[in-house]
């Protein structure tokens, strides 16, 4: 299975190589339904390896001046904090079984897959209408101010988001950026990287802090092998534009998110 895992994570890079975003939400159901991980684990390995692929993108982007500092560090603050208090505080606090129906008991392992089934739902929709998603945001943009309030509301709310299910929340983030920062749809994207690279890193490292074990060996593999699948990926996205790609796997993560709620709601033994 592990060799599976390792497969799907080059498969994961190659989707970030190419279509610059969404492939990272693959990693929690990976780790959870191929290599056999809890969800509980799986999202610290999720935040190493999210961590790691968006500070790679997000250094490219620097080397292209598409990152806008003021922003990241208005919205990081507050999302820094609220990762660290998640982590920290908010998960340990979740007892292991919430309520039993019939003979389902519904635990908190179920909670964290359907919230990220449900985070996955939002995400595949904001990939399949991103064309006009794009335009509307660029439009609305251009009647904003930069606004401090909404953008550190925002930041408390991925914070919370990444540290609870292990994803970057780059689907919010984004159109926080060139809503509520006047940030152009590029200098967004690059400046999101940096914001959920640090986030996830963050939350690796108060795992860390709190005495979590880890399989050092799997998860560098891991790691490396979908840098692997970014490498090619860009490669790759000189020939094959992207954007026309993000819709179809748009949908992919649609029909994904619908099988783990299935999985854990009604197959579940």
């Amino acid at each position: 299975m592990e060799l599976a895992g390792l497969a799907m994570a080059i498969i994961i890079g190659l989707s970030l190589g190419l279509i610059g975003g969404g492939g990272s939400i693959l990693t929690v159901p990976v780790l959870v339904y191929i290599i056999g991980l809890n969800p509980v684990k799986a999202i610290t390995y999720s935040l190493f390896i999210v961590g790691m692929t968006a500070l790679v993108g997000a250094f490219d982007y620097y080397r292209k001046n598409l990152i806008d500092l003021r922003a990241a560090i208005t919205f990081a603050i507050p999302s820094f904090v609220s990762v660290f208090a998640t982590r920290h505080w908010l998960l340990p606090l979740i007892p292991h079984s919430l309520f039993e129906v019939g003979n389902f008991t519904f635990t908190r392992e179920i909670l964290i897959m359907v919230a990220f089934a449900f985070l996955m739902l939002f995400s595949a929709i904001s990939m399949i209408r991103q064309k006009q998603q794009y335009k509307n945001l660029t439009r609305k943009s251009e009647e904003s101010t930069f606004s401090y309030p909404f953008i550190f509301l925002e930041g408390i709310i991925v914070g919370v988001l990444t540290g609870f299910v292990g994803a970057g929340g780059g689907f919010l983030i984004i159109p926080a950026l060139v809503l509520f920062a006047r940030l152009p749809m590029k200098m967004a994207i690059g400046t999101s990287l940096l914001i959920i690279a640090i986030n996830s890193l963050i939350g690796f490292s108060t795992d860390l802090i709190i005495g979590v074990t880890l399989d050092w060996r799997f998860l560098i593999s891991f790691s490396c092998f979908a840098f692997a699948g970014i490498l090619l990926g860009a490669f790759l996205s000189k020939k094959i534009e992207g954007s026309k790609l993000k819709p179809g796997f748009g949908w992919f993560t649609l029909a994904m998110a619908a099988f783990i709620i299935i999985k854990e709601l009604l197959l579940r033994k």
